[in-house]
């Protein structure tokens, strides 16, 4: 079945000019010798609880970077880029490892999680990641990605449902193109099963493979494998998400919020803990209010924008991400809101985790083909189909913007569907061999000091340095503002915090 073009009436420039993006960038601290760092949240950064650019992920280790909203990605980029000078300023000999799979890993249980000092809120977040590292291992929670975070003025919630549904069928051709994970260290899967093969004497790799991250071994979970969300509609979403967050998993409950000793083992014994436990390839998302439920932020004021979420870092680029990366982005997302999005199915949304695995360990394998609507399609003529049908869409962005950029980046995007070896995860393969004897941590680590070395040969002014400087201070005065102001014990503010009427 042929899939319609998409519906250029009611694009007007002044919807396309507001197009709004930001990005949420995860990178791992490591040693000069590719090994994860094991010393605290750097103080020259301030407050991971509240600093509004820098903060942590999962790990201690795991630093995540945050633009503002822009009209455009080069101004993405722009700030993205004196985020990084400042942070790499601040990291001493460390450096920010610029690889989603992991570095060395120590034992799991040496994995540092996140620490947000003593405040009720600061005590959920560790509490929280507690919880994952029961519930996932430690390991998987130091993969890294980038989230590229998107809206355009006039879009109504069910369109941004729509976008989503269209998002999750064409997808694998963003992993094909951006794809840059390959590979690993043999320290990531120690004593699990995996279909890996291989390569180096501490390297394990698929041949053909784009994106490892959104795999098997990435971000997936017996216990969500039986969640079967559906993006029809913001209700049939949200009860989806209710069901799992209010509903006790037998595992989770025999692990027990607290354990013998007291100490807290996760948040709450359901499903998912939180909402942002869900694992997608892309969320609605609205900003919430303080001590809102995401949940109910968005059951109440409906979507605001959608996050994606599968974009690998770019170890060929100090920042992770280029502004054509982001243009691309710009037009495929565009295609998906406009173009028809038929409602979701059950054997639907089976056949789109088939092909995200599959594209995710054999992309680049010639002759792939993926499933849709229960027929096989081979993956390069479905994506040759989508990039053709974004064509009037990167026209319309270059002439409300008066460049070629938009254009450009589609182009550049047909010339890598064209030429498998063009591709990130076909260009870490080669520079591996060529160079570092098949060694992954030996490429990241070379990457790293790469990237390291660019961003401080960058200008760097004593504004900007006091400029960040001032933000990581304020950041420090605003969580002893949040501890101070704590009038709960812990335990009842968790128990208030969790209550199912706070999703409604």
């Amino acid at each position: 079945m042929r899939i319609a073009p998409p519906a250029l009436q009611g694009l007007d420039p002044a919807r396309l000019s507001g197009i709004r993006r930001g990005v949420e960038k995860e990178s791992l601290r490591a040693t000069p010798q590719g090994a994860l760092a094991a010393t605290p949240h750097p103080a020259a950064l301030g407050s991971a609880l509240t600093h509004p650019h820098i903060t942590t992920d999962y790990s201690e280790a795991q630093l995540e970077l945050i633009t503002g909203v822009h009209a455009s990605p080069q101004a993405v980029v722009d700030e993205l880029r004196q985020i990084h000078q400042f942070t790499a300023r601040a990291l001493g000999d460390e450096m920010l490892w610029v690889s989603s799979m992991p570095c060395a890993l120590p034992a799991e249980d040496q994995i540092p999680i996140g620490r947000y000092g003593s405040s009720n809120v600061g005590q959920a977040k560790s509490v929280y990641r507690m919880g994952l590292a029961h519930r996932y291992g430690r390991r998987m929670q130091t993969i890294s990605g980038i989230h590229y975070n998107w809206s355009m003025p006039g879009v109504t919630t069910e369109q941004y449902f729509g976008l989503i549904r269209n998002f999750r069928r064409h997808s694998f051709l963003l992993l094909y193109l951006f794809g840059a994970s390959p590979a690993l260290c043999d320290s990531f899967v120690e004593g699990r099963e995996h279909e890996l093969q291989r390569l180096g004497e501490h390297t394990f790799h698929m041949p053909h493979g784009t994106s490892l991250r959104m795999g098997r071994l990435g971000y997936q979970s017996d216990a969500q494998a039986s969640l079967s969300v559906s993006y029809n509609s913001l209700e049939s979403y949200a009860a989806s998400l209710q069901d799992a967050l209010t509903r006790p998993y037998p595992a989770y409950e025999q692990l027990g919020v607290r354990g013998v000793g007291g100490d807290y083992n996760q948040l709450s014994p359901t499903l998912l803990q939180i909402e942002n436990e869900f694992y997608g390839t892309i969320r609605p998302k609205r900003v919430i209010q303080p001590g809102e439920r995401p949940l109910h932020a968005l059951r109440e004021r409906g979507v605001e924008y959608v996050e994606v979420r599968l974009m690998d870092l770019d170890p060929f680029v100090p920042v992770g991400i280029t502004a054509e990366t982001m243009r691309l982005l710009d037009v495929f997302l565009l295609h998906c809101l406009l173009s028809d999005s038929p409602p979701d199915t059950p054997q639907e949304i089976t056949e789109l985790k088939h092909n995200q695995h599959l594209t995710a360990a054999r992309g680049r394998e010639p002759g792939l083909c993926l499933v849709r609507n229960g027929r096989s399609v081979p993956l390069v003529d479905w994506a040759a189909q989508v990039l053709q049908e974004c064509a009037p869409l990167a026209a319309a962005l270059d002439a409300t913007h008066h460049s070629s950029d938009y254009s450009a980046a589609l182009a550049s995007a047909r010339a890598t569907l064209a030429h498998p070896e063009q591709t990130p995860s076909a260009r870490v393969l080669e520079r591996m061999a060529q160079a570092h004897g098949n060694s992954f941590t030996g490429f990241s680590t070379q990457q790293s000091v790469l990237a390291r070395d660019a961003l401080l040969a960058l200008p760097w002014s004593a504004a900007q340095q006091a400029r960040f400087a001032a933000l990581a201070d304020e950041s420090m005065a605003a969580q002893k503002a949040i501890e101070a102001a704590d009038t709960l014990p812990f335990e009842e503010w968790r128990q208030h915090y969790m209550a199912a009427q706070g999703l409604g």
